[in-house]
């Protein structure tokens, strides 16, 4: 028996499987679960996060830890942008607030890169962060996975 992981949908990607891909990504990061998240990415990942860079899983795993710590109350919506056979682009948004009760929208854009076995090598993020008051949250669903009826970013207008 192989020890080798794989994390389907695999490439090479066609439009429904990179959405799939998207929303698995999604309810992943979701969860807020570090080491549960970290196994969707290779050991020897690459990534930047805003101008920080992880070169391994475990990195990746130690950044996810901290940054659920700081952004309490989660909330992510993805959607695709473009896909290749190995690569996706998406688009996102989610919703936090910080330890104050300060609540923001974070805006980004991912650029990944995945490995035959369907585990992700490359990440490449880019976010901005915007205050909001906390009437102007959109994601109100409870803590967890996005539900399947839930409006996504371009039904919500953002």
């Amino acid at each position: 028996m192989s020890d080798k992981q794989t994390r389907p949908p695999l490439p090479p990607f066609t439009r429904e499987t990179a959405i799939e891909k998207v929303r698995l990504a999604e309810d992943g990061w979701n969860s807020r679960d570090a080491e549960k998240v970290s196994l969707a990415y290779t050991l020897d990942t690459k990534w930047r996060n805003r101008a920080e860079f992880a070169t391994n899983r475990e990195e990746a795993k130690g950044f996810l830890t901290r940054k659920w710590k700081k952004e309490l109350e989660y909330r992510l919506i993805k959607e695709l942008w473009a896909f290749t056979d190995n690569r996706i682009a998406v688009r996102y948004a989610y919703e936090w607030h910080d330890d104050l009760g300060n609540w923001f929208r974070s805006y980004g854009n991912e650029n990944w890169e995945f490995e035959a076995d369907g585990l992700m090598h490359r990440r490449f993020a880019c976010i901005n962060d915007m205050p909001i008051k906390e009437s102007e949250r959109k994601f109100h669903w409870p803590l967890g996975r996005r539900p399947d009826d839930h409006p996504g970013l371009s039904e919500l207008g953002l």
